[in-house]
């Protein structure tokens, strides 16, 4: 039988190795690529940096392949204390992944694209600039879509961090407004758009609070050193 202290640390782990890819693949690579209202310029940044632009992609399918078996360590962590709740959190993470991954098909097709000679008997240069940005932006989209179950999986992993009794009370308090900046960030996106970048800085910090908080305790200090109720039941 593992130890609560174990488990917890295990799953931090992996919590902060979901995380780590995020910076770099969804805020530095947009940074980078995206020519805001120039197709032209956008396009011919990822033709000529092609490895960084891949190697975002494959950060974020490493990210979300972890983000897999974050879930279930945290499912075998905490279904001791609410079974139900801690189903309900792991299908909201697992939901997540496979909207991840078919996000990252409009980075793909941004890059088959911007070296489009397959393409270039039925579409001009321009053209295939301009379907290149097109891609660019639904990738970003998609993000809005994933963002959502990124929320959604804080509010029942917040209820079983506070009734734990295992894991400070307060992080599970955090958690559940990170939950809630999440998935507002995105619909606010989705049907105000200019109030989008306003939300998405305030689910920014709510984020780093109660997520950032509860990774680094899990990494640092893990849990209450008993047996895990999980790896009983």
């Amino acid at each position: 039988m593992a130890s609560t202290k174990k488990a917890a640390r295990v799953a931090g782990l992996l919590y902060f190795l979901a995380s780590l890819p995020a910076p770099f693949s969804l805020l530095y690579i947009p940074s980078v690529f995206m020519v805001m209202g120039d197709a032209t310029a956008t396009a011919n940044k990822i033709r000529t940096t092609e490895l960084l632009f891949r190697i975002g992609i494959v950060a974020e399918l490493i990210s979300a392949t972890i983000f897999i078996f974050m879930g279930l360590a945290f499912y075998h962590l905490l279904k001791g204390v609410n079974k139900k709740h801690a189903l309900l959190m792991l299908t909201l993470v697992l939901i997540s992944v496979p909207i991840s991954y078919l996000n990252e098909l409009n980075r793909v097709a941004a890059l088959i694209l911007s070296n489009g000679a397959h393409f270039s008997s039925v579409l001009d240069q321009s053209q295939l600039d301009a379907l290149v940005m097109a891609f660019f932006h639904l990738h970003g989209d998609g993000l809005l879509l994933a963002q959502i179950f990124w929320g959604l999986w804080l509010f029942p992993f917040g209820v079983l961090v506070y009734r734990s009794g295992f894991l400070p009370r307060i992080l599970g308090v955090l958690l559940i407004p990170a939950g809630v900046g999440y998935v507002a960030a995105s619909l606010t996106s989705l049907l105000s758009p200019p109030y989008g970048d306003i939300v998405f800085h305030i689910a920014a910090v709510l984020g780093g609070l109660g997520e950032g908080s509860t990774m680094f305790w899990l990494l640092i200090k893990g849990a209450r050193d008993s047996v895990s109720r999980a790896s009983i039941n």
